[in-house]
C-alpha cells in the first residue's frame, strides 16, 4: 500500500492550495485523513473522512476554510485549502485506515496504518 502526497506549495495568507493523496496497492481503506506537523510541533490532525458514507471530520482550527472530500473512481482524496494563514504551515500527511477508527478516535494518529510522506505548506503574512 502506498499514499501519495502533493499538492504543497508557498502561498500568501489568504490564498489557496489543493492538496492530493493518491493510493494505491489495492488495499481498500475506509478511513482517510491529513495530518499536520509544524517546526517542533507535534503532529496534529487536520481533517478525515470515511470512504463508505462520506462522513466527514475537521479540526477546530480549520473548520469552515478546509474541505475533505474524495474522488472514488482515481482513489485520491483532496483537501482544499482555502483562506490560509501563516499558523497553516506546516508539513501535511495523509493517512489511510482499513477499518476507519471510531468518531471518537479519528484524530488520533495511531489509528492509521498507512502513512504518506509530507508535503510542505508555507503561508506568508
Amino acid at each position: 500500500v502506498q499514499l501519495q502526497a502533493s499538492g504543497g506549495g508557498s502561498v500568501q495568507a489568504g490564498g489557496s492550495l489543493r492538496l492530493s493523496c493518491a493510493t494505491s496497492g489495492g488495499t481498500f481503506m475506509n478511513g482517510m485523513a491529513w495530518f499536520r506537523q509544524a517546526p517542533e510541533k507535534e503532529r496534529e490532525f487536520v481533517a478525515a473522512l470515511r470512504w463508505r458514507g462520506g462522513s466527514t471530520y475537521y479540526a477546530d482550527s480549520v473548520k469552515g476554510r478546509f474541505t475533505i472530500s474524495r474522488d472514488n473512481a482515481k482513489n485520491v482524496v483532496y483537501l482544499q485549502m482555502d483562506s490560509l494563514r501563516p499558523e497553516d504551515t506546516a508539513s501535511y500527511y495523509c493517512a489511510g485506515s482499513i477499518n476507519a477508527p471510531n468518531t471518537s478516535a479519528v484524530r488520533s494518529p495511531q489509528q492509521y496504518e498507512y502513512w504518506g510522506q509530507g508535503t510542505l505548506v508555507t503561508v506568508s503574512s
